[in-house]
């Protein structure tokens, strides 16, 4: 995965080619899907950084997953925007579960305890 952290606009820039050459030859895509392309590997690029470099996962996930629903709207998607905002909801569930096991409490939870109970005035 080193050759992702060295030089990631080297691969958005291969990817962006590439769906051209596609698009040129084999497969007609539009300009406007081949913005949507590119806007998700740029996302998938950034979840692909995050990873390798262990900085910011959660957010570049939920991008990622953003990204991924706007390409495939681009493509003829016909979901709601509930449905989308559904989709994007339990992304960000399974997101905040991770994140919850990797995140370390700085005070042990002994020590947020009231150590007497608390009078009502």
């Amino acid at each position: 995965m080193l050759i992702f952290k060295r030089e990631p606009a080297l691969w958005l820039a291969l990817i962006a080619i590439t769906v051209k050459v596609v698009s040129a030859f084999a497969i007609e895509v539009t300009d406007e899907q081949q913005t949507w392309i590119n806007a998700a590997a740029a996302a998938l690029v950034g979840l692909i950084l995050a990873v390798v470099a262990h900085d910011g996962i959660g957010a570049a996930v939920l991008g990622a997953v953003q990204a991924v629903l706007a390409l495939a709207a681009g493509f003829g998607l016909h979901w709601s925007a509930e449905q989308q905002a559904v989709v994007l909801a339990f992304a960000t569930a399974i997101v905040g579960m991770f994140d919850r096991t990797q995140v370390t409490a700085p005070v042990p939870a002994a020590a947020s305890r009231p150590s007497r109970p608390v009078s009502s005035l």
